[in-house]
């Protein structure tokens, strides 16, 4: 068992920030890919009920996922358990789950990009292109992602703790969309305001 800790910061200006991590050491350890995502529910929407995630991701392999409830959200860190395992292929996964009464909720994408620093073992940083938005995640100890986030000129930007599922059910709200789905289909033409990441 694993508890993921991490936090998103919101980027406006991608270019720049690839050079900031290139200036600050920072090399790529996994080339940019794209992700399928896949969340489950049963009939009782019990998993988002208790603020768990079980997950079908396909990128350059595929990997199910189950995330607890979030844990207390502490200096712009957040914590959860998270529990992943690679499987052989997504079709069949996503037939045992149904099978066992699980039904798709959602699909959502993204393109990610993943970074490391040679001198910060046990850090991981990734560069996310989603629909509404890029940011970056920063996943390791809390004391670690400050030291990240300072070498990149972050230490003061906002931290996002929340999932990008609750980000899209702000943004949702904020403009009155009413699709289901996180793609980039979906947000196609729409420009959005990072004020509604803040909309509740």
């Amino acid at each position: 068992m694993s508890v993921e800790t991490e936090c998103k910061v919101h980027i406006q200006d991608p270019d720049g920030l690839k050079q900031r991590l290139t200036q600050a050491g920072a090399h790529i350890s996994v080339t940019r890919v794209y992700e399928h995502n896949i969340r489950f529910e049963d009939a009782e929407h019990s998993l988002t009920a208790r603020d768990a995630i079980l997950r079908l991701r396909r990128d350059n392999q595929v990997r199910l996922a189950y995330k607890g409830p979030a844990g207390d959200r502490i200096e712009g860190v957040s914590h959860r358990l998270e529990l992943e395992t690679t499987v052989g292929d997504l079709e069949t996964v996503d037939a045992i789950l149904r099978h066992l009464g699980f039904v798709p909720y959602m699909v959502y994408e993204k393109y990610r990009t993943t970074y490391r620093f040679d001198d910060l073992a046990g850090v991981e940083l990734v560069l996310d292109e989603m629909p509404f938005g890029n940011f970056i995640e920063v996943e390791g100890a809390p004391d670690l992602i400050d030291v990240v986030l300072a070498r990149l000129d972050l230490a003061d930007a906002h931290r996002i703790v929340v999932s990008y599922v609750e980000l899209f059910e702000r943004i949702l709200r904020h403009y009155q969309l009413d699709f289901g789905d996180l793609t980039f289909a979906n947000f196609a033409g729409i420009q959005v305001d990072p004020i509604a990441f803040m909309a509740t």
